[in-house]
């Protein structure tokens, strides 16, 4: 190989390490700014009662979860006038374990507008005027169906079953898609909101023994007893710990790119935890005849919600088709800095961290095929190696600072990138997992109390740190070739599908050998992160 065409390559290498940094830059700015101090409180809970906007808080819910009460009932305890939030609980089936809870918690709170809709009693799925195949195979959308179709007002928020949401969480997001300011302002709406997902293991975690045990009112565990006592006792091998690589992966990388991606906009970039848009924008952006985006052949897909019901990777999809389509007058996405939605988790192993992330990669493979693709060059012991090849490549900065041009020089400075790497996101967890944003009060679950409070989780000791740092870092790249080269099909929610490149899905087996996946019996099976039958997925 000539050395022009390897000092081409060394360019090119110098060229994305200083994009990555910057781009890095950018989001670990972003992130310090707006998580690690109090948040102003928002607006529009404050107007008047007509000019509100009506919330209809749709969360699809299979199977028992880590500190599934706590996390539905945080919907309940929102800082938003009870007259404009509906709030829609829905499950595929009355035999569904989680199905007594969402009935437990409508009766708990009973002055809400609340209701647990089962999929099995959609009449355009079930009963005499509905057919099964009447929308696609995607769970979470036939899940979700009815409470989208038959929401009040024009504001949806959907929220995943497992993740908490702030008290103060509906008002910002609120403001954000609508435009109000604190002194009664406005400034330009956006299409779409979304909040950044932070993940919270809760093995081994020391303030968890007296919190774990009950919910703050209602009594409801959070964690049944295997799980507590393990958490707070029991000693754990190596390979059991992938919830800790998965708050890692949350923590760092994901959130700095999340937030610096968001911060330039310059494409839309979302997950399904927690996202907020209007029913009217969606169904009028899903009908062909006013949005010149779509094909002919789209009118057979329904509209709404249902027209990505073929589709697995749902989130993105419709993000992505909001993002597109013109709608004067708002802008595009906004992600709501430092309200974060933090989903517990316990008992994922590291072979069900390893399965959740090709998991998600194969779907998001055909969505956002030339991001995929370039994603190992983000991650640090890649891009920390690029960056090094290039300074001990260049003839520029052996002239300049007197670089050495070997392979030892290399090394060194790999070595002393990665370090610097990692002391940035030891520095940025330390701050992130504070969670100084949030508002608290009594009803706020350890979890979400963050390490600078009382009664809150306790900092990672540097030795538990940086295992799971090295840890999610050299896995990273066996994962990505796992997923993105060696197969196609996922496994989601207790179904197994295939994944085409038109990012549309195919089922693979039939419904009725499944059935037994959501019969809870009279001791429901807790599905922990990342179990078989999980719809756990990083987005």
């Amino acid at each position: 190989m000539s050395m022009n065409i390897i000092q081409g390559v060394a360019l090119v290498c110098l060229g994305w390490s200083c994009i990555v940094f910057l781009v890095q830059l950018v989001g670990i700015t972003k992130l310090y700014r707006n998580h690690t101090t109090p948040l102003p409180p928002p607006a529009s809970p404050s107007l008047p009662e007509n000019e509100v906007p009506h919330v209809t808080v749709i969360r699809p819910v299979k199977g028992i979860d880590v500190g599934l009460y706590e996390c539905l009932s945080s919907t309940f305890r929102l800082a938003y006038p009870k007259s404009k939030l509906s709030i829609r609980l829905c499950v595929d089936s009355k035999n569904d374990p989680a199905y007594p809870v969402l009935c437990q918690l409508v009766a708990d709170f009973p002055t809400f507008d609340a209701q647990v809709l089962v999929e099995e009693e959609d009449p355009i799925l079930h009963g005499s005027a509905g057919h099964v195949n009447s929308l696609g195979p995607n769970p979470k959308i036939r899940n979700i169906s009815r409470a989208y179709r038959e929401a009040k007002g024009d504001v949806i928020w959907n929220v995943d079953c497992n993740v908490w949401v702030a008290k103060n969480a509906a008002g910002r997001m609120v403001d954000k898609l609508f435009g109000f300011e604190a002194n009664g302002g406005r400034t330009t709406p956006y299409k779409f909101v979304h909040q950044l997902p932070l993940v919270v293991d809760l093995d081994n975690t020391p303030s968890g023994a007296s919190a774990v045990k009950t919910s703050t009112t209602e009594g409801q565990s959070l964690l049944p007893s295997s799980i507590t006592s393990r958490t707070t006792s029991e000693p754990r091998g190596l390979l059991s710990h992938g919830g800790r690589l998965e708050e890692m992966f949350m923590s760092t990388t994901h959130a700095k790119f999340y937030s610096a991606i968001n911060t330039v906009s310059l494409a839309p970039c979302i997950v399904g935890k927690s996202n907020m848009f209007r029913k009217s924008h969606l169904d009028a952006f899903t009908t062909v005849s006013s949005n010149p985006l779509l094909r002919s052949s789209d009118s057979t897909r329904g509209t709404g919600i249902d027209f990505f019901s073929s589709y697995i990777c749902e989130d993105h999809l419709i993000g992505d088709l909001i993002w597109r389509s013109s709608s004067p007058g708002y802008k595009n996405h906004g992600l709501v800095f430092g309200e974060v939605a933090i989903q517990p988790m316990a008992g994922m192993s590291v072979a069900a961290y390893i399965a959740r992330r090709v998991r998600w990669l194969r779907v998001r493979k055909w969505t956002v095929l030339a991001a995929t693709l370039v994603e190992p060059g983000v991650e640090s012991l890649v891009c920390c190696a690029y960056f090094a090849f290039a300074v001990t490549t260049l003839p520029w900065f052996n002239r300049a600072f007197g670089m050495p041009q070997t392979w030892g020089a290399m090394a060194a400075l790999w070595l002393g990138s990665v370090m610097i790497w990692m002391s940035i996101d030891r520095w940025l967890t330390s701050k992130l997992f504070r969670l100084q944003s949030l508002d608290v009060d009594e009803d706020t679950p350890f979890f979400a109390r963050g390490t600078a409070r009382q009664g809150g989780t306790v900092q990672r000791p540097f030795s538990e740190w940086i295992a799971a740092w090295l840890g999610r870092e050299i896995l990273a790249l066996p994962i990505w070739t796992t997923a993105v080269l060696l197969g196609t099909t996922v496994r989601w929610r207790g179904r197994q599908f295939r994944v085409r490149i038109d990012m549309s899905v195919v089922e693979v087996g039939d419904r009725e050998s499944r059935a037994a996946d959501v019969v809870g019996g009279s001791n429901p099976r807790l599905r922990v992160a990342g179990s078989p039958d999980s719809k756990d997925r990083v987005d």
